[in-house]
């Protein structure tokens, strides 16, 4: 807007009571907002909201008292044993949500909207990101609560339980931008759901969260044992039970960094297109 003096003498916006342009919001701050935003939908949707209370806490309970007798003698020792593994799986699961987020904004228009904005291009994104990570948070919390109530000693402390869960969310903050990508690329939210089974089943039962891997046959053994969520789920035990795991901590921070690498910036070129 032209700030040029009027013949008076006077800045024209002061002489037509206008006011300058504001400046744009920071990074931060857009990032901030939308992050907000994102947490608010998990009030006003339902079946996200399901996702986030009642299956954490579910899944812990059938897997401890259905499994737990016939493979560790009781279920109070099964715990020991699943509990991280069910953090990761639920953590895991959830992710799908930001490219089902994505996808609804999409189809409603918010998408062309948000790059229509002056605030910076990567804020919905990574706003989105910032508001699942607490989505991710509060089913950790929920899982770790009712696993202690069940019987759950973590020998590695507050500070091992701590590490877990943080690692958890930084392996589950590189596997969103997987999901945003199928968030932009099918048509429906429907559809994101229905194509992230197809990987995150196979992702997650064909690993060790809920048995040794030396049970399974040596065949076997040799794919699980190469599975990014078997590593994650060796890590956060470790973690919790303050055993020695940095080889698999380390592997597993190697995997989130080459899919963050490679899928963000597919995803931010994508995002920045025409639909």
């Amino acid at each position: 807007m032209s700030t040029a003096a009027l013949p008076t003498g006077e800045p024209s916006h002061e002489q037509f009571g206008m006011h300058p342009r504001p400046s744009p919001p920071s990074a931060l701050s857009a990032v901030a907002t939308l992050a907000w935003r994102a947490m608010l939908k998990i009030k006003h949707v339902p079946f996200q909201l399901f996702d986030v209370t009642v299956m954490p806490i579910m899944f812990t309970l059938l897997f401890t008292f259905i499994f737990g007798g016939a493979l560790a003698g009781s279920p109070r020792e099964y715990i020991q044993y699943l509990l991280p593994g069910v953090l990761v799986q639920t953590v895991v699961f959830i992710t799908v949500y930001t490219g089902m987020g994505l996808n609804t904004d999409i189809n409603k228009g918010l998408f062309d909207r948000f790059r229509s904005l002056p605030m910076w291009q990567p804020a919905p994104l990574l706003g989105a990101l910032a508001g699942d990570l607490f989505r991710y948070s509060v089913a950790s919390a929920l899982i770790l609560i009712m696993g202690l109530i069940l019987g759950f000693r973590p020998q590695g402390g507050a500070v091992g339980v701590l590490l877990a869960v943080a690692l958890v969310l930084v392996f589950a903050f590189a596997l969103s931008w997987l999901w945003i990508i199928v968030g932009m690329l099918v048509r429906t939210p429907e559809s994101v759901m229905t194509t992230s089974f197809i990987f995150l089943m196979p992702l997650t039962f064909a690993s060790n969260i809920f048995v040794e891997l030396s049970t399974m046959p040596g065949w076997l053994q040799a794919v699980v044992g190469r599975n990014p969520v078997t590593y994650l789920a060796n890590a956060s035990r470790g973690l919790m039970h303050g055993r020695a795991a940095g080889t698999d901590v380390m592997w597993v921070l190697v995997a989130s960094a080459v899919i963050v690498l490679i899928a963000s910036p597919i995803a931010m070129r994508m995002y920045r297109k025409e639909r």
